[in-house]
């Protein structure tokens, strides 16, 4: 949530930004509203003075023992005046508050301005495209005949978008998350930490995911509960209505969880195979710095990702996306895409997002600069680090060879048995 002291001051550049974001609110409205309600506030502060004065005059015509009766009724008068624009006011600062929760964040400044993803810019590249010299199969094609993904099962109990793993599929899955946390944790200096999979509304409302988002979210109505689409959620809310203090900082946490998205809206997207699933597995980093170190810790959070994809090999490129691509939350945002020599193309397997202190307004999240100090709100950061089903997909399709076989990388062959090489079953 923005403040409304900085929408007041730049109600032009605020306007301009949800345009820019595709999500265009009426500003213009909003601080109509807000002028309504300064005028209310200092009638009902006038109207207070003179209550205070009559209040004087009916307790001075009383120890007179004169008639205050005219006074008295003067003053019911007023108080009944001052209720009705109380209850004006609260309409008002409702309907403000409606309005307000729908503005998305700002892009920083060095955010590439553009119309849609094609305008998204590309940052950085590691490594080269491999090179085969044998006809590709793709994940589904490798997924079947190694008997590793089922996805004709996973439609029978759940439907389209929940493909099973099995066997060597299984055990990769469980590879990979075992590898990102232990990376991020021992190498990276993350606590870890388990989350519930539900939260409730304040929860997604905290992160941003709420209102704007509902119908992407399972809902669960006898519980009024939300399987999360992301660990972002639970562990960022970790802290709301909490006060840090400076020495805590910054928070750095990672989470593994499963993640749970509807995807409503996504037809026309490639939706074959792996590539967009209902639910998926994902290590979730999640930082709250202070504002003058964020930009640096976005930079750190970034290449915290970027670490995992390189120890496995994966080609990979780093985008920075543009206002127009970027989430209702998010000031900045990095993706990480991974090659995928069998689709021929780039997935994005991690988004990097700075919120600067949108998210911590909406959830109440300060730190204390110091002792003494006023509370102030933190930011709140958080990247993929990573999804594993997209990385199963580029890892299929890398490591595979002419006998229909996939090399496993080899940091992950101590957490798969020491397994180097799987094979059909």
């Amino acid at each position: 949530m923005l403040d409304m002291q900085r929408i007041r001051e730049n109600p032009d550049a605020i306007t301009q930004a949800t345009i820019n974001k595709k999500s265009p609110v009426a500003i213009d409205e909003l601080l109509e509203l807000d002028s309504r309600r300064k005028n209310i506030i200092q009638e009902v502060e006038q109207l207070k003075n003179v209550r205070n004065e009559r209040s004087q005059d009916v307790a001075r015509l009383k120890k007179e023992k004169k008639d205050a009766t005219e006074l008295i009724d003067s003053m019911k008068q007023v108080s009944e005046k001052i209720k009705d624009l109380d209850i004006e006011q609260k309409k008002i600062e409702d309907e403000m508050y409606a309005i307000q929760i729908r503005i998305p964040n700002v892009p920083h400044s060095t955010t590439p301005h553009g119309n849609c993803e094609k305008d998204n810019v590309v940052v950085a590249q590691w490594g080269e495209k491999p090179v085969f010299n044998f006809k590709l199969k793709d994940h589904i094609e490798l997924g079947t005949s190694l008997g590793i993904i089922d996805f004709p099962r996973g439609a029978k109990i759940s439907g389209a978008g929940f493909p099973v793993l099995k066997g060597m599929g299984a055990l990769l899955e469980r590879a990979l998350l075992n590898f990102f946390l232990d990376i991020h944790t021992v190498k990276n200096g993350y606590t870890e930490v388990f989350p519930p999979f539900l939260v409730n509304e304040a929860s997604l409302f905290g992160t941003g995911q709420l209102p704007k988002s509902r119908e992407q979210m399972y809902y669960i109505g006898d519980d009024d509960l939300f399987c999360i689409p992301t660990a972002e959620v639970p562990v960022t809310n970790l802290h709301r209505d909490e006060v840090l203090e400076m020495k805590d900082l910054p928070v750095k946490y990672c989470a593994y969880s499963a993640c749970f998205r509807r995807e409503a809206g996504s037809y026309g997207k490639d939706t074959k195979g792996y590539l967009r699933v209902h639910q998926f597995n994902k290590v979730e980093l999640v930082k709250i710095v202070e504002p003058s170190t964020s930009y640096l810790e976005h930079e750190s959070l970034r290449n915290d990702a970027e670490s995992i994809l390189k120890a496995l090999g994966l080609h990979y490129r780093v985008l920075s996306l543009c206002d127009a691509d970027l989430s209702f939350a998010a000031a900045k945002c990095y993706d990480l895409e991974a090659w995928a020599p069998g689709e021929g193309k780039f997935l994005e397997v991690s988004s990097c997002s700075n919120f600067e202190d949108f998210q911590a307004r909406r959830m109440n999240l300060k730190y204390r600069p110091g002792a003494g100090e006023k509370p102030r709100f933190a930011h709140t950061l958080n990247g993929s680090g990573l999804a594993t089903a997209r990385i199963i997909v580029a890892i299929l399709e890398t490591y595979q060879t002419e006998q229909g076989t996939v090399r496993v990388p080899e940091v992950l062959q101590k957490y798969m048995n020491e397994i180097v090489e799987i094979k059909p079953t």
